[in-house]
């Protein structure tokens, strides 16, 4: 297994430059291809003016006129993040495609990350289109159809990968997230195996099967990972606990499983998942 083809998603924030560089450590490392997505889309402050401006009645030149300049915004930005792209692109040795599409992000992104082996946005990610009640970055994670890396905002991490972190539940969705997570933890430095409260599913409702089981089919991989027990938790600080406990333990990122599902457009998230995406730390990889 390989991991080839990233996509990053670039919009107007500081930050997703700094997921650019992030990817670009991660493709460097895997001999990986990027492609670098911008999709050109109002911002909700621009689409506001727009409204309000509609609302009271200005002229329809004025209106064209806001839009004149929202479009000239968005191309301005459009063209920093390309030359940013080029110099990452340089400096780190690695073939980026840019790519510029139009549409609703909600839409265009999942469609260009079917074509890929990972796709890395910030967990913030700010889009005029996403459904009202949840983030753009948990939509992707139900309906991309691929493995999601999300960054947590302000991430001053250097490297993306080089340690691993597993949250280990014996779940289905964390089975989902290490086997899609396979070519980033075979070729990690270090992988850490942790589990919060190991009792409530070993021999609970997640199986009878214990840790060593996962440890050595991580073997049979060329993984050699190191078992981390954390027991006792209140359910309310798992997500918090596990982020510290891969912080303490040198982590730079953290796969874990995505619990939840979508019906009928409403998002219905696991709490632990909801308040790991909530007060994310580190960058986490999640399948679901």
């Amino acid at each position: 297994m390989a991991l080839k083809d990233l996509l990053v998603w670039l919009d107007r924030t500081q930050s997703s430059f700094v997921n650019l560089r992030l990817a670009a450590d991660l493709a460097r490392r895997h001999g990986s291809r990027m492609t670098a997505l911008y999709v050109r889309e109002w911002s909700p402050a621009q689409l506001a003016h727009r409204n309000t401006a509609e609302l009271a009645g200005r002229s329809l030149a004025d209106v064209e006129a806001l839009g004149s300049d929202a479009e000239a915004s968005i191309d301005e930005s459009a063209l920093e993040a390309r030359t940013e792209v080029e110099r990452v692109a340089r400096e780190y040795g690695v073939p980026i495609e840019w790519r510029v599409a139009d549409g609703e992000p909600s839409r265009v992104l999942p469609q260009h990350a079917r074509y890929a082996d990972l796709c890395i946005l910030d967990v913030q990610t700010p889009a005029a289109s996403t459904s009202a009640g949840y983030r753009f970055s948990e939509e992707m994670l139900f309906v991309s159809g691929r493995p999601v890396l999300l960054v947590p905002e302000l991430s001053e991490f250097a490297t993306l990968g080089a340690h691993i972190a597993i949250a280990w539940n014996s779940s289905r969705a964390a089975a989902r997230a290490i086997n899609d997570a396979l070519p980033v933890l075979e070729r990690a430095e270090r992988v850490t195996v942790i589990t919060v409260n190991p009792a409530e599913f070993i021999g609970g409702r997640h199986g009878s099967l214990p840790l060593p089981r996962l440890l050595e089919h991580l073997e049979r991989h060329g993984i050699y990972a190191r078992p981390v027990e954390v027991s006792d938790v209140p359910l309310g600080a798992i997500a918090d606990v596990l982020q510290e406990r891969a912080i303490e333990e040198g982590a730079d990122l953290i796969v874990a499983g995505a619990h939840g599902h979508v019906w009928l457009r409403e998002m219905l998230l696991g709490s632990v998942t909801r308040d790991l995406l909530a007060r994310l730390r580190l960058p986490v990889m999640m399948s679901h």
